[in-house]
């Protein structure tokens, strides 16, 4: 059975434990790359990375973007929302669809 993690800073993710998913904590983008890599080579489905470290691991989270599993996603610290996550959601559905459904139509609908 595959599972669910959620990697960073400590006072960022621990919310998520309360229901029920797996947290790790980690205190610097050393630590943060070691452990991502651990629960990559592990049974995890879904790795959910604050921002702040998602964005310091990219060289290492390139490495998995080719592969199925895990889905390494992007999520908000507690620092708040830097938008790394919707700007990976605007990628994968450019990529997907090949072109930019999700903002090119709402800039078109504010022009009007």
């Amino acid at each position: 059975m595959y599972k669910i993690a959620v990697l960073g800073d400590r006072d960022s993710i621990y919310g998520f434990a309360s229901v029920g998913l797996e947290v790790h904590p980690v205190r610097d983008l050393t630590e943060a790359a070691g452990e991502l890599k651990r629960l990559a080579e592990a049974d995890y489905a879904v790795i959910y990375v604050t921002e702040a470290t998602f964005e310091g691991l990219s060289a290492e989270i390139e490495r998995y973007e080719s592969r199925q599993l895990p889905a390494i996603i992007p999520i908000p610290g507690v620092s708040g929302n830097t938008g790394i996550g919707m700007n990976r959601v605007k990628e994968t559905v450019e990529q997907a669809v090949g072109s930019d459904i999700i903002f090119n139509n709402s800039e078109n609908e504010r022009s009007r």
